[in-house]
C-alpha cells in the first residue's frame, strides 16, 4: 500500500480549499491518515485546511461539565471540542483518495483512538510544547500499532524550543521526521503531509516499513 502513494502525488493534489468536490466515480482506492495529538492542539483546524470538501465535524460545545476534566488554560478562546472525530478528503488523482481524519484529544475519548487507527496508512501527531505530555499517549498508542508517524510541532503561539529540544523531550528515534507548522494554514498543512507522504514512501522503497493495522 505504502508505494502508492508519493510526495509528487500529494503535493500536486491538494486543493485550493473546501467546498463541495463530488467524488470521481473513477475513484477505486482510499487510503487513511489519522490526525492525533492532544486537547486543543489544532487537529480540527488542519482538517478543515487542507480538506477540498467541507470536513464532518462533530465539534460540540464545551461546558461546565467539562470544568476540571479537560485543561483549557493553554486554549481559553476554544469554546468548542471534538467528541468523535473528524473528517476530510483530497482526491490524490482518478483512482486514489485520501481520507483524513481528526481524532478527538480528550482523555475520555481516547477510547475510539485504536478503531481509527485500524486500516490506517500514517499519521500526524501535532504537538504543543506548551503541553508535550499530552501527546505521550499518542506516541504509545501508535507504536503499539506499528503505525508509520510523523511529528508536527503545531505553531499557533511563537515556539518557546527548538524542534531538537522537542525531539528530546519526546525521545523520538531519529529516523521519525519532525517539522513545525502552522495548522491555520493550508499550505503549511499540506507540508505536513508531503512530509508524511515523503517518509511513507522512503519507508516503502527501503523494505522497512511496519505493517498497518488490519
Amino acid at each position: 500500500m505504502h508505494s502508492r502513494i508519493s510526495e509528487t502525488t500529494v503535493s500536486t493534489a491538494l486543493p485550493g480549499g473546501a467546498g463541495h468536490a463530488p467524488l470521481r466515480e473513477s475513484a477505486s482506492n482510499g487510503l487513511k491518515i489519522v490526525i492525533v495529538g492532544g486537547f486543543g492542539v489544532g487537529k480540527t483546524t488542519m482538517v478543515q485546511s487542507v480538506s477540498e470538501i467541507r470536513p464532518l465535524s462533530t465539534e460540540e460545545t464545551m461546558t461546565q461539565a467539562g470544568i476540571g476534566i479537560d485543561d483549557a488554560s493553554f486554549v481559553r478562546h476554544k469554546t468548542t471540542t471534538t467528541v468523535a472525530f473528524d473528517f476530510g478528503r483530497i482526491s490524490l488523482d482518478e483512482q486514489m483518495v485520501l481520507y483524513l481524519f481528526g481524532a478527538p484529544g480528550q482523555e475520555r475519548f481516547w477510547f475510539l483512538w485504536d478503531r481509527l487507527f485500524s486500516g490506517t496508512l500514517g499519521a500526524v501527531v501535532l504537538v504543543d510544547t506548551n503541553r508535550l505530555s499530552d501527546s505521550w499517549y499518542a506516541l504509545d498508542r501508535l507504536e503499539h500499532h506499528g503505525t508509520p508517524f510523523i511529528v508536527a510541532r503545531n505553531n499557533f503561539t511563537e515556539p518557546q524550543h527548538t524542534l531538537e529540544e522537542v525531539r528530546e523531550a519526546l525521545d523520538l528515534p531519529p529516523e521519525v521526521p519532525m517539522i513545525e507548522c502552522d495548522a491555520r494554514k493550508r499550505d503549511s498543512s499540506k507540508a505536513v503531509l508531503v512530509a508524511l507522504a515523503r517518509y511513507l514512501y522512503s519507508l516503502s522503497t527501503n523494505g522497512s516499513a511496519g505493517e498497518t493495522t488490519a
